[in-house]
């Protein structure tokens, strides 16, 4: 039989906790991967964590988590669209279609 490791963390007045570093190990987590919780009928939690799905791109995750953290350390450099840009835009794109779910022609592909 396997040996069991037990490890704890605090909740903090917002709920929040650090995952430990021996779960961080065990489950592989790097930074902004998910975790999974399955809740059994004994109250006991199941920590797993979540694989990319074959869907998902690595280089525009990395590129949104970027963003994310550039944002949130340097919130004084976000600015609002000006009000003719999007009056710009609308009027090229404003009465497109666009049937996400489609398949693409093989021009497109």
């Amino acid at each position: 039989m396997a040996a069991t490791l037990e490890v704890e963390s605090t909740l903090t007045d917002r709920y929040q906790t650090t995952v430990p570093e021996t779960v961080r190990r065990a489950l592989k987590l790097g930074k902004r991967d998910k975790i999974h919780y399955t809740i059994r009928s004994s109250g006991e939690v199941v920590l797993t964590r979540v694989e990319a799905s074959e869907g998902d791109d690595p280089v525009l995750g990395q590129f949104l988590g970027f963003l994310a953290m550039d944002i949130s350390l340097h919130p004084e450099r976000l600015q609002s669209v000006d009000a003719g840009l999007v009056q710009r835009l609308l009027s090229l794109v404003g009465v497109v279609d666009v049937d996400l779910d489609a398949t693409l022609s093989a021009d497109d592909e």
